[in-house]
């Protein structure tokens, strides 16, 4: 049976120079025929049909009500979604994309290297990394922490950065379920620059977070 995934990059505010590379990337994981799409009425049709809806460095209101409605109903039913970086950024008029996600951006630092920490490390989005990673990006600060509803899979340390604003407890990527449904739901605050996309360590925690999102895993 052939998987099908949703990859949705439409932008009405700030726009990532590293969404082509990301596409491609996404692309090349080879776990799902890949539909790109920037269209929102390709939001407003029957969701049934792809086994995850991607939402990957969108930003702003992106959605008409329809297809809020179509996202909302597909979720609650038990499909899958996952949101890459500046999907947290995303539909702030919406509160059901904010219980959806778990957690939405509220700043950032400066790109800079630091260290992401490996909380759970028998997830497949997380059981190729090291216990300890350093890696380069933006480490997006939350207005909530997402912890009380959601499995933690990576968190920030803070003090391998500056300018970091939650303190000793930053999660960084996580899971939930998600609905009557158990529509599963994956989201990782990394992937801001295209390098990201050729890292094999960044690709192998989108490959299996994803996977997780869109059943491929149990």
């Amino acid at each position: 049976m052939t998987r099908r995934l949703l990859l949705y990059t439409r932008t009405a505010d700030y726009r990532h120079d590293s969404i082509p590379d990301a596409v491609a990337a996404v692309r090349g994981l080879g776990r799902f025929v890949v539909e790109h799409t920037e269209d929102p009425a390709d939001l407003e049709k029957p969701l049934d049909g792809y086994a995850l809806v991607v939402f990957l460095s969108t930003s702003g209101e992106v959605l008409t009500p329809a297809g809020r409605e179509r996202l909302a109903r597909y979720v609650d039913s038990g499909g899958g979604f996952a949101g890459v970086h500046a999907a947290a950024c995303t539909e702030y008029g919406w509160p059901y994309y904010g219980e959806l996600l778990g957690a939405r951006f509220v700043r950032h630092p400066d790109f800079q290297p630091g260290r992401a920490v490996v909380e759970d490390p028998g997830h497949p989005a997380t059981r190729a990394l090291p216990a300890v990673w350093d890696v380069s990006d933006e480490w997006y600060d939350f207005d909530a922490n997402p912890r009380h509803r959601a499995r933690v899979l990576l968190s920030a340390d803070e003090t391998s950065y500056e300018g970091g604003g939650m303190g000793a407890d930053h999660p960084l990527a996580w899971c939930r379920e998600h609905g009557a449904g158990g529509g599963r739901v994956f989201y990782t605050a990394l992937g801001h620059a295209s390098d990201a996309y050729r890292d094999p360590a960044f690709l192998s925690h989108l490959d299996g977070g994803l996977g997780w999102a869109g059943r491929l895993y149990a």
